[in-house]
């Protein structure tokens, strides 16, 4: 974990251990998510695809999509 502090102007430097580690350069995009009153800051994913792909493997059997139509009725 490494501090960061907001500037006059609203900005922040990521600490070089983190920029090092996450091989971030100038002009790299970074997504802010906001959780409650936390803000989270991560990598843009250079595609969204590959990032979240598997992200639900295993969470819904082959039925889940025929139970839920089902359930509608």
């Amino acid at each position: 974990m490494a501090e960061a502090t907001l500037s006059s102007k609203n900005q922040i430097v990521i600490p070089r251990e983190a920029r090092k580690r996450l091989g971030l350069k100038p002009g790299d995009k970074l997504l802010v998510v906001l959780k409650g009153d936390d803000m989270i800051v991560i990598q843009k994913p250079k595609s969204f695809e590959r990032a979240t792909r598997g992200l639900a493997h295993g969470k819904y059997g082959r039925d889940y999509l025929k139970k839920e139509r089902e359930s509608w009725e």
